[in-house]
């Protein structure tokens, strides 16, 4: 079963996001909360890079939210349209210059390399596409 939703690239669709997935793993009967929980983060951390930095000096574009539920797995498709990303380019998060306050943020994409387990990322004529695996 799959399910989907398209909502504008802004802070405010965060909170949908987050519920759409609690609906959907409701309604699959996915309640393992730490699975839940997982999924919410990875998906919130993705889409926070996308408004942030995805739609960077462009006007807010959209962000397609798509999961997948399988036998013992979902599988989470975010698209978006601004900048692509690579995300083997990326810094590893530094804590301690987190915590000495000279840097802000940073942990977006160790979280969802540390809750998911395959994460997958392309640029086609078609979009951004990032895709995540989560057993159950």
């Amino acid at each position: 079963m799959i399910y989907q939703t398209t909502r504008a690239a802004e802070l405010e669709s965060l909170s949908i996001f987050r519920d759409f997935i609690t609906n959907a793993c409701q309604q699959q009967g996915v309640q393992d909360p730490e699975v839940v929980y997982d999924l919410k983060l990875a998906v919130d951390e993705a889409c926070t890079n996308i408004i942030t930095h995805g739609y960077s000096g462009m006007n807010p574009g959209s962000i397609i939210l798509a999961l997948e539920f399988l036998l013992a797995t979902v599988l989470v498709r975010i698209t978006d349209f601004g900048h692509a990303f690579e995300p083997g380019q990326s810094p590893l998060p530094d804590l301690q210059a987190n915590l000495d306050g000279q840097r802000e943020g940073g942990f977006g994409l160790y979280f969802i390399y540390q809750t998911m387990d395959q994460v997958d990322y392309e640029t086609t004529e078609d979009g951004n596409c990032l895709t995540f695996t989560k057993y159950l």
